[in-house]
């Protein structure tokens, strides 16, 4: 799958997005952001922020919002959205995930979602450090008081927040016993507008096996896990 992901953020941002719109259509992503770190007039910094689904929802909240993703064609995506908006607090920018053009202590909150465990598949011998790059430029960028915010998938196809494979287990397990990162699980469930559309969207991302199960149990309401993780930067 490791290909496949990275021809999908190279080549079809479009059919992403009509992929990522259908999740969490109950509202539990911003909920529980908010319980870790209240977002009204903070300022932040979004690693791999793709076609902006979060870039998106946080900000009409926030002071200041600047979204990075390594791919100018999913982040062309990102700003024709927040260009629709009429907000003016916002920039993009390409930047891989380890090198930001941002100076040291420059926001209140750093965010990724579904972006650093990638490197477990595109890095399977040295995610650690790949990660753990990933994370340094985190905590450089947030000022002391500020917390880092991860965001990553614990199950498609699941009500019970399980990592996917034994790779994300470990990544998981290692974020938390070894960076000292707080977790927790909600439910971000997609809703699609017809079993067709459920069908074909989930076989473009997921493959056939999910897209079979989408079929066999009719589901037009997709369950999904996502994991957050969160860490206060001391100072």
């Amino acid at each position: 799958m490791t290909d496949h992901f990275q021809n999908i953020y190279a080549k079809h941002a479009d059919r992403y997005e009509a992929l990522v719109v259908r999740e969490d259509y109950q509202g539990n992503i911003l909920r529980a952001l908010e319980a870790i770190h209240p977002l009204e007039g903070q300022s932040v910094v979004e690693f791999g922020a793709g076609t902006g689904r979060l870039t998106l929802l946080l900000a009409p909240l926030v002071r200041s919002i600047r979204a990075y993703d390594g791919s100018a064609h999913m982040l062309e995506v990102a700003t024709s959205k927040l260009q629709k908006t009429g907000l003016a607090n916002w920039k993009t920018g390409v930047a891989d995930n380890t090198r930001l053009p941002e100076p040291d202590s420059a926001a209140d909150v750093a965010i990724e979602g579904w972006s650093f465990a990638h490197a477990v598949g595109w890095y399977p011998d040295s995610w650690q450090q790949e990660i753990g790059k990933a994370l340094a430029e985190m905590r450089r960028i947030v000022r002391p008081g500020g917390t880092l915010i991860l965001m990553e998938t614990m199950g498609t196809g699941s009500e019970t927040p399980t990592p996917p494979n034994e790779g994300l287990a470990a990544c998981y397990a290692w974020l938390e016993q070894e960076q000292g990162f707080s977790h927790r699980s909600i439910r971000t469930d997609y809703q699609f507008e017809s079993l067709a559309e459920a069908e074909s969207l989930t076989r473009f991302f997921f493959g056939d096996e999910m897209a079979e199960t989408v079929l066999k149990r009719n589901w037009v309401i997709l369950p999904e896990c996502t994991g957050i993780w969160w860490q206060q930067k001391s100072g």
